[in-house]
């Protein structure tokens, strides 16, 4: 069922659109009929920069069990990763530096 709310959210990234590689600023996530895929009802999730124009979004139409998968692989890809690694970028300053 559509729900008609979208949560925005900022963004701190990149991705790759029609046209290249984009700075991405924002985010948004929905629940609603989908453009493309072959569903009732899909989690859809843009990634855009609006500063850039309609060429930078990159779109995502998901099933609610393919958007449960993915926040499951992210949550554990984050795990797995050295402390400090995956919030900053790079891993963490040692001590004596």
């Amino acid at each position: 069922m559509c729900t008609y709310l979208t949560e925005k959210v900022e963004l701190d990234g990149a991705a790759k659109g029609a046209s290249g590689w984009f700075t991405l600023t924002d985010g948004a996530v929905y629940v609603d009929h989908p453009y493309h895929a072959c569903h009732e009802h899909t989690v859809n999730i843009d990634f855009t920069n609006p500063g850039e124009g309609p060429s930078a979004r990159v779109a995502v139409e998901l099933t609610e069990e393919a958007a449960l998968g993915l926040i499951e692989a992210i949550q554990k890809a984050l795990a797995a990763a050295p402390p400090g690694l995956a919030s900053a970028g790079g891993p963490a300053p040692s001590a004596s530096a």
